[in-house]
């Protein structure tokens, strides 16, 4: 009778055991999958967005600066789709000092949808607490030429003056509209994107839609017939007058294209 008492409490303890082990894990399993953070906007009254982070990954950089890639499911909790959305995202050392910060951009989101997409940033340290608050577009100082320069600009529609202009463009995709009397129209389809900065340039080329185009090095554009081509001069018609420049006068020239005539 002992010895079954002894076996039957060996196996009480030996299950008892398995249990505390097997609630560990769960609980281990369960934390695993929990995000790093969650966080909801704006942090005060009726939420519209829930942003749910994960550990960040830190993939490498030089002493304290760090980068670090974090997977962030975004999810809609307003009754009105967002079409358009900017953020910036702040890090937080243990201390809550902030050590880094980064952007996260929405782009149609319906009601209730998730969103999901990873976001880089870098940081002096070691990221323990986030926050999100509304971000001002961030823009990008660009400038746009154009072959002739003088050509009518436009960025998404909005008349933005004559080339040569530097303009200001907010992160995303646009298309920037070129337009001058005696050439064809042009479109150039553009993107900045968040890692963008401020400097370059977009220069378009417009098409002759009747005829040639001569540019001095005086920037001054001719539009005309070019008559003919020599070693020390050029002759152009403009406007039914001919008219003759120096070779050295001359930066460009654009011939339009013209059918053979037909004898």
């Amino acid at each position: 009778m002992r010895a079954a008492g002894f076996g039957v409490s060996s196996l009480l303890r030996f299950i008892a055991k398995w249990i505390v082990i097997l609630v560990i894990a769960c609980s281990w399993a369960a934390a695993k999958d929990q995000p790093f953070q969650v966080v909801t906007w704006p942090d005060s009254g009726q939420p519209a967005l829930r942003f749910s982070f994960s550990k960040f990954k830190d993939i490498g950089g030089i002493g304290k600066e760090r980068t670090y890639v974090t997977d962030v499911a975004a999810e809609n909790l307003s009754n009105k789709p967002i079409s358009a959305a900017s953020f910036s995202l702040y890090v937080f050392d243990r201390s809550k000092a902030r050590i880094g910060e980064g952007y996260i951009n929405l782009t149609n989101v319906a009601t209730g949808q998730i969103v999901k997409f990873q976001v880089t940033l870098s940081a002096s340290g070691t990221p323990s607490s986030l926050a999100v608050a509304t971000s001002i577009p961030r823009t990008v100082s660009i400038t746009v030429n154009s072959v002739p320069q003088g050509a009518a600009l436009k960025l998404d529609g909005k008349a933005l003056g004559s080339t040569s202009k530097v303009v200001d463009v907010a992160v995303g995709k646009h298309v920037l509209e070129f337009e001058k009397e005696g050439f064809n129209p042009g479109k150039f389809p553009l993107e900045i994107s968040a890692r963008d900065a401020s400097g370059g340039s977009v220069s378009y080329e417009l098409g002759s839609a009747a005829h040639d185009t001569i540019e001095l090095r005086d920037g001054s554009v001719l539009t005309g017939d070019l008559i003919s081509v020599s070693g020390t001069q050029i002759q152009v018609r403009v406007g039914g007058n001919t008219q003759t420049f120096d070779r050295n006068q001359v930066k460009r020239i654009l011939l339009t294209e013209r059918e053979a005539a037909s004898n």
